[in-house]
């Protein structure tokens, strides 16, 4: 661990986050949010969070108002999209800061903006970098494991959730998740709830509002779900909502395919959590049908939450015929500490550090005719962190050298 770290463990250790939160990360938020004269004051705000799916349903949603013929922007962790423009939210950002967020729905509010689709973390909501959006919808995915290095508790991780929920119209919960109730409970009196669920009885489920979508898995069906209650409570007509469904597109670094004429498939998945590594890998077992292998190359990200670690190994374990550990962001961790620990829940696993390798390793040496090849971790991201250093990363680059290799 770096002297940096280790300083900020010590402040960390006298100074409580809540008092960080409130004196340091709060007065940025209210500073911005006055600078850029409140732009989302009339704006119609959507809030999405949850651990996993985010940016595919804020992205669903942006699309279905898109198609409805509504004047929409969307600030995910993979995009902003401002009219016809496109702008990198930077490098491993979830939840931009206030600056840029406020930046962001300044230039939305100056275009004629109607509708405003914001992924929403719990690192967002706790800093307060969402202070000034003017939720008025709220919606939430799922909660699973994850962020327990910053909530230490997933009690506290649901209460940075719920946040979103404060003062917001119209709130669309899953009621297959244990989120439900806490949030439900949460809600003001005057709050409009609409509820989707596959498992249990809700106002959206897949025998009441029937779809097709080119999104594959359950977990995508639970997103698809949780968009069009969104889109209904807006007022979008039901033949817009499957219209859009259908021709919805694959969202960058989320299952998205590569082939450039392999006899074998290669999807890259910004899977990072053990709930995601398990939808994933499920999902794509499936497909196989028994005539071919899964590969699975994947890691965990340094100075984050460590107890997921194990459960991702005995994930892969469960699903995967091989599993290739490898880095994903070490920062000043060591790589083979992290593979170490991952490896506690997997006793089945090649270890390769270098993530290059381990990609060229799958594609190159193992893939035979049939196989899938599933890259988890990065997605669309750009860069990998090493010690302090962003170094340039692509998993789609280096997962097309690999394959033009192999086909050569």
């Amino acid at each position: 661990m770096s002297m940096s770290d280790k300083l900020k463990q010590f402040v960390h250790s006298f100074i409580p986050q809540s008092f960080i939160n409130l004196f340091y990360h709060f007065p940025q938020a209210f500073f911005w949010t006055l600078f850029y004269r409140y732009p989302a004051k009339n704006l119609a705000v959507i809030g999405v969070t949850g651990t996993d799916g985010k940016t595919t349903t804020s992205t669903l949603i942006w699309h279905i108002l898109s198609q409805a013929g509504e004047k929409c922007g969307l600030i995910t962790s993979v995009v902003a999209k401002i009219g016809n423009q496109e702008v990198d939210t930077g490098l491993h950002v979830t939840t931009p800061n206030p600056k840029n967020l406020q930046k962001f729905l300044r230039k939305m509010k100056n275009m004629g903006t109607k509708f405003v689709v914001l992924e929403s973390t719990s690192h967002g909501l706790d800093q307060y970098r969402l202070w000034g959006s003017n939720f008025k919808v709220g919606i939430i995915t799922n909660v699973t494991h994850e962020h327990l290095d910053y909530h230490k508790t997933l009690t506290n991780y649901l209460k940075a959730k719920r946040k979103l929920f404060k003062k917001v119209r119209i709130a669309i919960l899953n009621r297959d998740d244990i989120s439900y109730q806490p949030i439900k409970s949460y809600l003001s009196p005057k709050t409009k709830v609409s509820t989707y669920a596959i498992e249990n009885k809700a106002d959206f489920t897949l025998k009441n509002f029937k779809f097709t979508s080119p999104l594959k898995g359950k977990y995508n069906q639970y997103n698809c779900l949780a968009a069009i209650a969104a889109a209904n409570a807006l007022g979008v007509k039901k033949t817009v909502i499957l219209k859009a469904l259908a021709n919805f597109k694959e969202v960058k670094g989320r299952m998205e395919e590569v082939n450039l004429g392999q006899n074998f498939r290669v999807i890259i998945d910004f899977a990072h959590t053990p709930n995601a590594l398990s939808c994933v890998l499920s999902t794509l077992q499936t497909q196989l049908r028994k005539k071919g292998r899964l590969i699975v190359v994947f890691g965990s990200a340094g100075l984050r939450d460590k107890t997921k670690r194990p459960k991702m190994g005995k994930i892969a374990g469960q699903y995967a015929d091989i599993s290739i550990l490898t880095a994903e962001d070490p920062r000043t961790e060591d790589v083979n500490d992290i593979i170490n620990q991952i490896a506690q829940g997997n006793h089945s696993f090649l270890r390769v550090p270098d993530r290059k390798e381990a990609i060229n390793l799958a594609i190159q040496k193992i893939a035979q005719k049939g196989d899938i090849v599933v890259i988890c971790g990065k997605g669309p991201e750009k860069s990998m962190c090493y010690g302090t250093t962003e170094y340039p990363w692509s998993d789609r680059k280096e997962t097309e050298k690999a394959i033009k290799l192999r086909n050569a």
